[in-house]
């Protein structure tokens, strides 16, 4: 849980309930597609269009998954646990009730950590259950009529739901941030924001500290960290001017208008009672037996916590630039290519901190679209740490094989003339001729001025036209100056 931080003399207190669509290639409870972007109404099939006669056969990739997430976070994956029926009436849900689990979810309890402000946080989760997707009303651009796309109706989400121990909008979005990284990394979700594939729902209310909890609003389908941010900020400044002006606030669900910054209210919000859950008579009992559970545990890949502790125990990396190095599966695995073909683990990650991350994110690539191969990086890495050419030159042959102008490492140094003096003899005579031209820094230094010596370093790379080795080079200097 966090502590309590104030805003205008009220305690924030936020929860969050995140669907996130499953990476199944068809829907939780029949063979129909999940594909994106397909034409209105082509990926949906009898069942899910609730035909008469039709009966849901439950998803086995999909249990797998939500397998997947509950070892994960540590939570106790339930051996039985129910589907039931969540009955309301809304036009892009054919059946008039949606299948989830109440009672008995699969998934029960577990935590999820993340850092903010160099503090670590721990947000509890109460549930994650399974349950299939709602289709789409569109309202868009037809004449004054609303258009219902059946495409999504059945999709398989995992809808997962903390306790209320986030206190402020910033911890919200860290928290999420740090769940989308999880359940990518775990394969079990593509994350796709813009697509509806990863979308949160935050309750929010406020309270004088010390008073109990004061009424929720939810703000509905926030498909994106910005907007999570925005809204969250924006409900709580409504709720503390309702609150200042003596007025209640009433339990509903919102909607956050990213044109004009506010939430506005869609409905009452409704309570579990009001859904009239009851068990789904088409589906028996969900009977995870420990087998199962073990075939799933052992084809899962290294959490993200254990190899940033491997990267820091093993690889010898700082906690930075080991989180940054675990921020995904492709980047992880990028470093690893780098880090095996140089065998320089800390020279692999401060490049892919530096230079890989900046031409990166200006060009709005993801780790596994750089166009640069991690064994050419790892060449370049080979030629930095063992002196062949420069930090400085090393740049100039990175830039090139990021543009693709070159292939090889070795002949683009020599090409370029990059290549640093390892001619023992040619850099003394280099040093001699700085120290004989450069008579006022050499007094300077010796009268206790350390910055000439940096003059100095620096005249000798200007004299050899950046091919001296820097530590070579001062070596040399301190020996002749002593």
């Amino acid at each position: 849980m966090s502590a309590a931080s104030l805003v205008r003399g009220f305690e924030v207190v936020i929860g969050l309930e995140t669907h996130a669509q499953l990476s199944t290639v068809s829907k939780i409870f029949s063979g129909a597609p999940t594909a994106f972007g397909a034409a209105p109404n082509t990926q949906a099939c009898a069942v899910d269009l609730a035909l008469p006669g039709t009966l849901p056969v439950l998803n086995r990739g999909a249990v797998e998954r939500a397998i997947r997430f509950g070892l994960a976070v540590g939570a106790k994956v339930a051996p039985l646990s129910i589907f039931a029926r969540k009955n309301y009436f809304y036009p892009d849900l054919p059946k008039g009730y949606q299948i989830s689990q109440y009672e008995i979810p699969v998934v029960q309890g577990g935590l999820v950590e993340f850092a903010l402000d160099g503090a670590r946080h721990l947000v509890r989760l109460t549930r994650a259950h399974l349950e299939e997707d709602a289709g789409k009303s569109l309202h868009e651009d037809f004449h004054g009529l609303t258009g219902i796309d059946l495409n999504r109706a059945g999709t398989p989400l995992l809808e997962i739901v903390t306790e209320p121990d986030m206190r402020s909008a910033a911890e919200a979005v860290e928290y999420a941030r740090a769940l989308h990284a999880l359940v990518v990394w775990l394969g079990i979700c593509d994350g796709n924001m813009q697509e509806g594939s990863f979308r949160c729902d935050a309750n929010v209310s406020v309270r004088r500290p010390g008073e109990p909890l004061g009424t929720r609003r939810e703000i509905k389908n926030l498909n994106s960290f910005r907007f999570l941010q925005q809204a969250i900020d924006a409900e709580v400044q409504w709720q503390i001017d309702r609150v200042e002006d003596g007025l209640a606030i009433e339990q509903a669900t919102v909607l956050f208008d990213p044109d004009t910054g506010e939430t506005r209210a869609m409905r009452t919000k409704e309570d579990a009672h009001d859904y009239r859950y009851f068990p789904d008579p088409d589906l028996p009992p969900l009977v995870i037996e420990p087998a199962w559970i073990e075939r799933v545990r052992a084809a899962m890949p290294e959490l993200p916590a254990a190899m940033a502790a491997r990267l820091r125990h093993v690889d010898g990396l700082p906690a930075d630039a080991a989180a940054l190095m675990t921020q995904s599966q492709p980047f992880a695995r990028y470093y690893e290519a780098v880090r095996d073909g140089c065998g320089q683990p800390r020279l692999a990650a401060n490049w892919l901190m530096g230079e890989v991350s900046k031409r990166l994110n200006a060009q709005g690539l993801g780790i596994e679209d750089a166009p640069l191969a991690p064994a050419r990086l790892a060449a370049l890495i080979c030629r930095v740490a063992d002196g062949t050419v420069s930090n400085s030159g090393a740049r100039q042959v990175f830039d090139a094989l990021w543009q693709g102008e070159v292939d090889d490492v070795d002949a683009a140094i020599a090409a370029r003339g990059l290549k640093q003096i390892d001619d023992s003899a040619a850099l003394e005579a280099i040093v001699d001729e700085v120290l004989a031209r450069n008579e006022k820094s050499v007094a300077e230094f010796r009268a206790g001025k350390d910055k000439a010596f940096n003059a100095l370093v620096g005249q000798v790379m200007k004299a050899s036209h950046g091919k001296a080795n820097p530590a070579q080079a001062g070596e040399l200097l301190r020996r002749k100056l002593a």
